[in-house]
């Protein structure tokens, strides 16, 4: 008993059963309103007729009469009148006159009789009481009302006028002022038309019963086949798809709406399936992806910290350098004004040259701090830059002119060559010294040692970057080149391989800080024993913002 219960409730609960309720209450409201309203039109039309009918046959009973009437026959009208009320629905026919006293009766009771004006038969057509005050012509003359037995009776009132050729009868007693003799009364009983109106009632009924069910019954099979078993195939695969099987699919050829929804189910369903393979493929490698991004986070944090390392070196440096340059500068100024004294001073030129010696040495020393205390502010200055348009072939020409000598000193080959014609906006006495650096820094690597043999080849060529809008600029030595620990160090300030009598290690940091102010960035590519590749890659138009923060990389084929 539950399961059907349960089964019950479950059907009155879905679209297609509250559809079928919806359509079953509208076409019983509609069936109802229509079986009353054609009732209401057959009992009103039948009642016309009988109306029509009963009018008539009092109008012919009057007019059978008249004649009996002007020449006082009483038996021609009793005659006449039980005659007609023989014949099936006539209650009665009786003649009173205007004192409302019955002088013609079939119903040998109401012979004799007065009318009571106040019945329910008369009240209609003399509301004051009395022949005397009836409506106009014009008002109905007809009446019902319920007999003693409850039968429903039809009353119909015929004026008996008093007609000139009456009037001007020489028997006639009554003056022609007087236009009302008379009233024919007769009643019609309403039991068979009230027995056809009922029967046809009963019909309609019937029929209207018949309709909702036959109705009902087809948009029932529609609705059940039209819409409940498509949504109930697709609440089953919807049901599928939320278990997690997206392989389910809706079979229909309709072309109505349910087709349509079906056909975008099925849509939907495989963008479904293909974005859960798209995920799975996702999540298969997404653990890779992390690991590389959290390395990548820790690169930029370090270098973070080495650019913020940098800045606070470049403070530091700025500010060294200003309180050592007038020390330095006193030194060599006084240095060289006691070598002038003792040159004039006389003394022997053994002990003068000895002396001299020392101020020299002491002078060179100053100089060489000097120059120390230069490259710091240079440092830390990194001052604008001039840009303007400028050829890279001829900067690159001027570099090997510059270079030249000092390369053929340290029996390294120089070749220069620059395939880009158009101008770029840069500032070329800058980029100038970043070259002429590198340049300096790759002579000297290939410049002799344990770890190679004096000599080699410098190459120093200009040509397109990958992007369009910027271009590429490439020093390559066959030096001693360098291990990842070196590598990450070499664009730091006071960083340097070199002994401390050839650099402080400042070159390549202002060489870094010049490539950032051009918006440019390098790349740093060495092995041990095979060289060592910078590749410089500047716009070929300068950004209107402001320089960007690059950060220093150093391993292999990265940007700093």
């Amino acid at each position: 008993m539950k399961p059907f219960l349960s089964r019950s409730m479950r059907i009155t609960r879905t679209i297609a059963f509250r559809l079928f309720l919806l359509i079953a209450t509208v076409q019983t409201v509609v069936l109802v309103l229509l079986t009353y309203a054609v009732l209401h039109v057959q009992e009103t039309s039948l009642m016309k007729d009988v109306q029509q009918s009963a009018f008539r046959l009092s109008d012919l009973v009057r007019r059978a009469t008249q004649h009996s009437m002007m020449l006082n026959r009483k038996e021609d009208v009793n005659g006449i009148i039980q005659g007609v009320a023989g014949e099936p629905g006539i209650e009665g026919i009786r003649i009173y006159n205007k004192e409302g006293r019955v002088i013609f009766a079939t119903i040998p009771g109401d012979l004799n009789s007065t009318v009571d004006m106040n019945a329910e038969a008369c009240v209609s057509c003399h509301p004051y009481g009395g022949l005397e005050n009836p409506h106009s012509p014009s008002d109905n003359l007809s009446r019902i009302f319920a007999s003693p037995s409850g039968e429903r009776i039809l009353g119909l009132i015929t004026p008996i006028r008093n007609d000139p050729e009456c009037s001007g009868a020489a028997c006639h007693a009554h003056p022609a002022s007087k236009t009302i003799l008379g009233v024919l009364d007769v009643k019609m009983s309403l039991s068979q038309v009230d027995s056809v109106i009922a029967e046809s009632r009963r019909e309609l009924v019937y029929l209207s019963i018949g309709a909702v069910l036959v109705v009902g019954l087809i948009s029932g099979a529609f609705i059940w086949s039209g819409v409940r078993r498509p949504v109930k195939r697709l609440v089953a695969v919807m049901e599928r798809v939320t278990g997690g099987d997206l392989e389910g699919r809706l079979l229909t050829s309709s072309t109505d709406e349910l087709g349509q929804l079906a056909r975008t189910f099925n849509e939907m369903t495989e963008e479904l399936s293909r974005a859960r393979r798209e995920l799975t493929d996702w999540s298969e490698t997404l653990e890779l992806k992390v690991r590389e991004k959290t390395a990548d986070l820790e690169r930029v944090h370090r270098e973070m910290v080495k650019v913020e390392k940098m800045a606070s070196l470049g403070n530091l440096a700025s500010s060294v350098a200003h309180e050592l340059n007038n020390p330095l500068e006193g030194i060599v100024t006084f240095s060289r004004l006691l070598m002038k004294r003792i040159a004039k001073s006389g003394l022997p030129p053994e002990v003068a040259q000895t002396y001299l010696d020392d101020l020299r040495l002491m002078a060179d020393e100053a100089m060489r701090c000097g120059n120390i205390v230069k490259n710091l502010l240079t440092f830390a200055r990194q001052r604008g830059a001039a840009f303007q348009m400028v050829q890279l072939g001829p900067v690159i020409e001027r570099c090997g002119l510059l270079m030249n000598h000092h390369a053929g000193m340290h029996n390294v080959a120089l070749r220069t060559s620059c395939s880009v014609s158009d101008p770029i906006e840069m500032d070329p006495n800058q980029i100038q010294q970043v070259l002429i650096a590198l340049m300096v820094n790759a002579v000297e690597a290939m410049g002799g040692g344990s770890a190679k043999p004096e000599g080699g080849t410098l190459d120093v060529d200009v040509r397109p970057d990958a992007d369009p809008q910027r271009v590429a600029l490439r020093i390559t030595d066959s030096g001693v080149g360098m291990d990842e620990e070196t590598k990450s160090h070499i664009f730091e300030p006071f960083f340097t391989m070199k002994s401390e009598a050839k650099g402080v290690g400042l070159g390549l940091s202002v060489a870094y800080g010049i490539v950032e102010r051009h918006h440019g960035t390098i790349d740093v590519a060495s092995v041990p024993g095979h060289g060592t590749t910078f590749t410089i890659s500047l716009p070929r138009r300068q950004s209107v913002e402001g320089p960007p923060q690059s950060l220093p990389r150093s391993v292999e084929g990265d940007r700093v």
